[in-house]
C-alpha cells in the first residue's frame, strides 16, 4: 500500500494498480494475493480459513455490541471504533481455551475474568477518554446498575471543552449474549448540570435488564452550550465520552 502524493489525486484502477481514498488519505495498491477459491478449498490454506473464521466471529461480536449501543454511539464514538473494538474482541477470543482452532469465540471466552478485564474501561470515543474528562471517583453497583458520583463540582471535577455551559450524565445497563447477539439495554435517567462550582450528587438508576448474557455497565458524558435557554450539543459529539465502566 502506497500513499499518493502530488496535486492530482487518482481514484479507480490503472492496470493492476487501484487508487482510492481513505480517512488516512489517498492511497494506491497493486492487485495481488491468492485466488479466493483456492483459499476456500486448498488444504494448504486450512490455517488461513481458521484464522478468517475466528476473525469474522470477533467482528460479529463487536458489531453486536455496537448494535446494542446504537443510540448512545450516535453522540459518542470515533471513526475507528469498529476496528478498535474488533481488536479487543479478537484478544478476548484468544482466551477461549476450550474450542478447537477456527471455532474460538468471544461468547465462550467472555465468562473469564481476564476476558472481562479486556473490555472494562473501553472508550468508544478515543478523542474523549473518560479518565481525561472526569476527575471525581464514581461507583457502580452491579446488583442494581446504579452509578453514583458524590460531591461533583462540574467546574472543578470535569475537563470541559471551550464553550460548554452544561454537562449531562447518562448511564445504561446492558445484558448481551455474545453467542446469540440477543440483548436488553436499560438506560438510566439523565442528570443535566450547569458547569459551575455547585456540588451535586449524581445518581443514575436503570431498570434491571432481562434475558441471559454478560452484564455491561456504561457511563456517558455529553456537553452542551446554552443559548437563550436552549441547550445545543457541541461539535457533533467530538467531546462526548462513552465508556464501559464495569462488566460482570
Amino acid at each position: 500500500m502506497a500513499r499518493q502524493k502530488g496535486i492530482i489525486k487518482l481514484k479507480g484502477k490503472i492496470g493492476d494498480i487501484s487508487f482510492y481514498k481513505t480517512q488516512d488519505g489517498h492511497l494506491a495498491r497493486e492487485k495481488g494475493g491468492v485466488d479466493a477459491e483456492r483459499i476456500q478449498n486448498d488444504p494448504a490454506f486450512v490455517r488461513t480459513r481458521e484464522n478468517g473464521a475466528e476473525f469474522g466471529s470477533s467482528a460479529v461480536a463487536g458489531k453486536n455490541l455496537r448494535v446494542a449501543l446504537f443510540a448512545m454511539l450516535q453522540t459518542a464514538s470515533d471513526n475507528r471504533v469498529v476496528s478498535r473494538l474488533t481488536k479487543v474482541m479478537t484478544d478476548i477470543k484468544n482466551l477461549d481455551g476450550t474450542s478447537v482452532r477456527g471455532d474460538r469465540n468471544v461468547g465462550v471466552a467472555i465468562v473469564l475474568p481476564a476476558a472481562k478485564a479486556l473490555l472494562k474501561n473501553f472508550n468508544f470515543n478515543k478523542k474523549a477518554l473518560l479518565g481525561s474528562i472526569l476527575f471525581k471517583p464514581y461507583s457502580v453497583n452491579i446488583g442494581t446498575g446504579v452509578i453514583t458520583i458524590n460531591g461533583l463540582e462540574p467546574v472543578n471535577h470535569i475537563n470541559f471543552p471551550p464553550g460548554a455551559t452544561h454537562v449531562t450524565f447518562k448511564g445504561a445497563w446492558l445484558k448481551l449474549d455474545f453467542t446469540t447477539g440477543l440483548y436488553d439495554l436499560q438506560a438510566t435517567n439523565a442528570v443535566n448540570l450547569p458547569i459551575d462550582a455547585t456540588p451535586s450528587n449524581v445518581v443514575l438508576t436503570p431498570a434491571i435488564p432481562g434475558g441471559a448474557g454478560t452484564d455491561l455497565y456504561l457511563l456517558q458524558i455529553e456537553f452542551f452550550q446554552e443559548v437563550n435557554a436552549v441547550q445545543y450539543s457541541l461539535k457533533d459529539g467530538a467531546h462526548n465520552s462513552l465508556t464501559v465502566v464495569e462488566i460482570n
